[in-house]
């Protein structure tokens, strides 16, 4: 069985300083470098490094990248036959500036991304009768998004949702197509309409995307923890302590965890924690896929902390 993404493929272009700038500010940087990106090529490479067969479906630039993007993926083991070059397009970049504390701020311009459509869901669904999960963003297009989701729920397969960036059109109608969603605190608030920034709130706003029709809630606490609810159950993690230099694929790791336990078939209070170790050990590392874990370090972490 396989892990698919359908989403988007970026370069990063980053920035560090000592704190994020407020409008209207500049300020002098610390440094700078590129490195691969986007929330469907980092979710990609989070599973393949962790072992797991991944497929990604999705597009780049001719130029701008282009080249360099999809021989990265091929390095760290995505499968990328499904990934269409676009001759009159560039490839997706993320402008990213990071600050010592490790918190980030992030624009994103598509490219090849936007292009996203029909054509990119045939591909995928033939890939969907070797599926176990599905990951989908909102990095492309809410339309290939949505066809995706339904791809994926007529075939069986797991649908997780990562709701980022979160868009002000989200179509009620993904919710039912949805297994797992997955947003961090920031995105959780944008769609319950109400600060999630604690165990209570984040309950209150998991319930609510529940009635909505998806499966499984689980709203990321970045430091905090991470809080789970079904109609069956519901718990809380608490974060692993660690010492965060750089957060900006903390979020992908934890789908690519996520998805590896659920490639394993382990019980939801485990794939939850599969996630949360990921995205502790990527926190720890500078980049976005740079920092993703391999098997080795994550079996060494989880080790470490008495968890099998």
């Amino acid at each position: 069985m396989t892990v698919i993404v359908f989403g988007s493929i970026n370069i990063d272009l980053i920035a560090t300083a000592p704190r994020l700038p407020v409008a209207g500010e500049t300020l002098l940087g610390e440094e700078f470098f590129k490195a691969p990106g986007g929330k469907g090529a980092n979710q990609a490479v989070a599973s393949a490094r962790l072992g797991i067969s991944t497929h990604i479906v999705g597009r780049v630039g001719a130029h701008s990248f282009g080249a360099e993007l999809v021989n990265s993926l091929q390095a760290a083991g995505v499968r990328t036959d499904n990934v269409s070059i676009e001759a009159n397009a560039s490839s997706g970049v993320a402008v990213i500036i990071v600050d010592d504390s490790g918190e980030n701020q992030i624009i994103v311009i598509p490219g090849a991304n936007g292009l996203l459509d029909n054509e990119d869901v045939e591909r995928l669904t033939n890939l969907l009768p070797r599926a176990k999960a599905l990951l989908l963003q909102f990095e492309v297009p809410m339309a290939a998004v949505v066809a995706a989701a339904k791809a994926g729920h007529n075939a069986g397969v797991k649908v997780i949702l990562d709701p980022a960036p979160v868009q002000l059109d989200v179509p009620s109608e993904i919710y039912s197509l949805v297994d797992i969603i997955t947003p961090n605190e920031v995105e959780a608030r944008q769609l319950v309409g109400f600060p999630v920034d604690n165990e209570e709130s984040a309950a209150e706003a998991a319930q609510i995307l529940l009635q909505r029709g998806v499966k499984c809630a689980i709203i990321k606490l970045g430091a905090k923890g991470v809080y789970c609810a079904t109609k069956e159950e519901n718990f809380f993690i608490p974060a692993f302590p660690v010492q965060a230099v750089d957060t900006t694929a903390a979020g992908d790791a934890f789908s690519g965890g996520l998805a590896a336990a659920i490639e394993a078939e382990l019980p939801l209070r485990q794939c939850v924690t599969w996630g949360a170790a990921a995205g502790a050990i990527a926190a720890t590392r500078p980049g976005a896929q740079p920092s993703l874990p391999d098997r080795y370090m994550f079996e060494a972490f989880l080790k470490e902390r008495g968890i099998s």
